[in-house]
């Protein structure tokens, strides 16, 4: 799949799922969960014990979905390089490190660093990320957004933090690409009690909440 084909897909349904520490043994479930609610980008972080080995197990499970697989809370270009080979299919991470989205354009991965002002933004988008993520979305708020992209316009973000469906239409509406989003999906309780159906719901919600926006 190529880059922009990818791009396409974390904005298909406009969200992009985080999963950060999930037990193993039900991460599979989780994502197919995200899936049938409607998600077609799934973000594992790099701080879940056995990412690697989740990344490559979620993407085989997948395969026939128009899902993708990725990479997050990605700090290092060791780490990224890592995912890439695991089979993560873009790579986001909180905080902007040029390193990291230099390796990312080395092997042709989608990469979006975070960020939280103008200058941020700007120099990882200089330094070739194909979207920013907004970063902490909950703090910053919609306007903060709708205020970046009136000068910055060619600069897709994806604000993720706090975001549910409560309030994702508003940072769409405000001119974000996608939303990230992991607690309002991924709820303890839900997983705790291994309700996938729950999840597939905040996930359907989440997705509705999107369109209805655009």
């Amino acid at each position: 799949m190529s880059k922009q084909e990818t791009l396409q897909r974390m904005r298909e349904s406009g969200v992009v799922a985080v999963l950060r520490g999930a037990d193993a043994d039900v991460t599979v479930d989780i994502a197919e969960a995200l899936a049938e609610g409607g998600v077609t980008a799934l973000e594992l972080t790099a701080d879940t014990p056995g990412v690697m080995s989740l990344i490559e197990e979620v993407g085989d499970a997948l395969d026939d979905t128009d899902v993708i697989v990725g990479a997050g809370t990605v700090l290092d270009e060791e780490t990224a390089r890592a995912a890439i080979l695991a089979g993560a299919e873009f790579v986001v991470s909180p905080s902007f490190h040029a390193e990291v989205v230099e390796t990312c354009n080395r092997y042709g991965v989608p990469v979006a660093p975070g960020v939280a002002t103008p200058t941020e933004a700007v120099e990882a988008y200089q330094a070739g990320a194909d979207m920013v993520k907004l970063f902490p979305a909950s703090c910053l708020g919609p306007d903060f957004l709708a205020s970046i992209k009136g000068p910055l316009g060619q600069i897709p973000i994806m604000p993720t933090g706090g975001i549910g469906p409560d309030n994702a239409g508003d940072f769409i509406e405000a001119g974000a690409e996608c939303v990230g989003a992991g607690g309002s999906l991924v709820d303890d309780e839900a997983v705790a009690n291994e309700d996938f159906d729950m999840i597939a719901a905040n996930a359907e919600a989440m997705v509705q909440a999107v369109q209805d926006a655009r």
